[in-house]
């Protein structure tokens, strides 16, 4: 029988202080700034690269596709934009994408938006079945695993040694795991379908950066794709972007 699960034990003034910088002046939005090479076509909005997986997937997935856009960073500390990355908002309208007078949002609409603008970039798998597949656990993705959200939400800044997961979560933990192996031992690696990267790859990114933060132990499987994602280039320079931004979301900063 799985343990039960109890209240979030509140940090440390010490633990609390090793997983924040100290705060800085809080900036206006940044002007667009060239994200890809060649001139931009497009504008992708997004809010956090420290806290926002939502963000995060908006964006590997047009860097993968290799559409050219500008970014624009909305500042964390807008109550719209905060309200999202707490998960408080009735619905989550960043990140964004405007391409050619088309605007769309919501990650799996501009993934599969950008499957059919950029298919040289091979987003989803050529073969249907593969295809079916790859969407089935990036909806999964996007609408499941609310223990994991709530318990281990991003934080790139932050590491916390020997976390302790409470069994929903681990619940959440197993799953993700289990598709990870299944995709890998089905479609050969490295990724998740093989040799290219997918919709699914940009879905899970955010994942392996939580299974970093919070020390979650994986087999040797699950710890090389996530060791892979974490090492891609895109993720990189995602993640310098994160360490260097300098407000911080108290809520976020916690050890649950």
């Amino acid at each position: 029988m799985a343990p039960t699960a109890q209240a979030p034990a509140r940090p440390t003034a010490a633990k609390k202080a090793a997983a924040k910088k100290p705060a800085g002046p809080r900036p206006a939005a940044k002007a667009p700034s060239a994200a890809s090479a060649g001139a931009a076509t497009a504008t992708l909005t997004v809010t956090s690269k420290n806290y926002s997986s939502w963000s995060l997937r908006g964006w590997l997935l047009t860097r993968f596709s290799g559409l050219a856009f500008a970014e624009n960073v909305l500042p964390p500390d807008d109550p719209s934009t905060r309200a999202e990355i707490l998960l408080l908002a009735s619905s989550i309208r960043v990140p964004s994408l405007v391409h050619e007078g088309t605007h769309v949002w919501d990650t799996l609409a501009i993934a599969e938006y950008l499957n059919e603008v950029c298919p040289d970039a091979r987003l989803l798998p050529a073969d249907r079945a593969a295809r079916a597949h790859c969407r089935a656990i990036s909806g999964e993705m996007h609408s499941g695993f609310s223990a994991l959200r709530s318990s281990l939400p991003m934080n790139l800044r932050a590491h916390f040694p020997k976390f302790k997961v409470w069994s929903r979560a681990q619940a959440d933990i197993d799953r993700i795991c289990d598709i990870w192996r299944e995709c890998i031992a089905t479609y050969g690696g490295p990724y998740l379908f093989g040799q290219h990267r997918t919709i699914a790859d940009a879905m899970y990114a955010p994942v392996c950066t939580r299974f970093a933060t919070y020390d979650v132990p994986l087999d040797k499987v699950c710890a090389a794709y996530r060791d892979l994602m974490l090492g891609q280039a895109e993720m990189k320079e995602w993640t310098r972007d994160a360490k260097a931004e300098p407000i911080d979301i108290d809520e976020l900063d916690v050890e649950f």
